[in-house]
């Protein structure tokens, strides 16, 4: 049977109550078909119930949700078209690697010969090849990550759902399954609702990214307009790491906005903040350290400077308040107590509309 392709996911105002908690407060947004969209956000702020809800595993309070533009609010997860890829894997220990990609197409009943080469097909694709007889135990966690990738992907659903698929590798592995599960996204052209609290690898892998915060979306868009345009304070420290000052814009003309950060001026896009006082998010690369006494600058002193191999974390007192430093490269280490003039960077400072 020829399979539908990849659908766009949409919620309309949807809501998710247990009892008296809210755990997921009237959100609306759209997962084009093809794309790779990350939920982003701190434990507890919503975004594993609004997967589950795309799964149907849990029933929304509100709202509609939609998959390629057929109503499925009420559907229930054997009913729709998605398949999942869980946090533990879920692999069945007692079965080989190829009947655990076979579940799928068994439990339909497509018949053992039928279920056996589509799962063949999927292993091979996420470089399985070989390891068809091999049970869970006798793989390393990267591998058994890609046979619960290669279990979701057997039966071609029209959404892939992923939930914190990576938080049991370590850091190396980590980085390279993001690649492969990316890179899969793309050559097969798979709809894909990303769940992670980790920035790093939302910024890697996403072609949007929903922040949720306290069962709401603080703010979408893509990866580099989040960290370089954070709607408000949340986004900004959360993606990314961000020094949040408090600044008085002096004044505004053509959308430019002169702002007093202490005794130094900077000149920003004013988006849409007009004069008087508001905050400024400042990345830690858009800091710069220079000898005492420039120009235009904020006079520091080094407070803390630790080596991290490829860069150096560095805290200064200032009249703002202590501000976080990255130097890339091979810096010398800087002396607490060491005097330091802070200017910044053309880009990396951002004005902040106040809550």
């Amino acid at each position: 049977m020829a399979k539908a392709g990849p659908a766009s996911v949409e919620f309309r105002n949807v809501s998710m109550r247990y009892g008296a908690v809210t755990a997921v407060d009237n959100i609306n947004f759209t997962i084009e078909a093809g794309k790779l969209v990350t939920l982003l956000g701190p434990s507890g702020c919503g975004k594993t119930t609004t997967l589950r809800m795309i799964a149907g595993l849990e029933i929304a309070s509100d709202g509609q949700i939609l998959i390629g533009g057929k109503d499925v609010t009420k559907l229930s997860a054997a009913d729709r078209d998605v398949s999942m890829v869980f946090q533990s894997y879920a692999l069945f220990p007692h079965m080989s690697v190829l009947d655990n990609a076979a579940y799928g197409p068994t439990v339909k009943g497509l018949g053992k010969e039928q279920s056996k080469q589509m799962a063949l097909e999927k292993l091979a694709l996420v470089g399985l090849k070989g390891f068809e007889n091999r049970y869970p135990s006798e793989l390393s966690g990267g591998q058994q990550q890609r046979v619960a990738v290669a279990r979701a992907l057997v039966l071609e659903p029209q959404v892939l759902l992923f939930d914190e698929p990576l938080s049991n590798l370590d850091a190396k592995l980590r980085r390279r399954v993001r690649e492969e599960i990316r890179e899969l996204q793309q050559d097969l052209n798979l709809t894909v609702a990303y769940v992670t609290h980790d920035q790093e690898e939302a910024l890697a892998v996403s072609d949007r990214i929903i922040v949720m915060s306290n069962a709401r979306i603080a703010q979408e868009g893509a990866p580099r307009d989040l960290y370089e345009q954070p709607s408000n304070a949340f986004v900004a420290d959360f993606i990314g790491d961000a020094n949040l000052i408090d600044v008085t814009v002096k004044a505004v003309t053509d959308d430019r906005a002169d702002v007093a950060i202490g005794s130094a001026t900077v000149t920003l896009p004013a988006r849409g903040i007009g004069p008087g006082s508001a905050k400024v998010a400042i990345r830690p690369e858009a800091l710069l350290l220079g000898e005492p006494g420039l120009g235009g600058s904020l006079p520091g002193t080094i407070r803390k400077c630790a080596y991290l191999g490829n860069h150096l974390d560095i805290m200064v007192e200032t009249e703002v308040g202590e501000l976080f430093v990255v130097q890339y490269g091979g810096r010398e280490m800087l002396a607490p107590g060491t005097a330091v003039s802070v200017s910044f960077a053309k880009s990396g400072v951002t004005l902040i509309p106040p809550a």
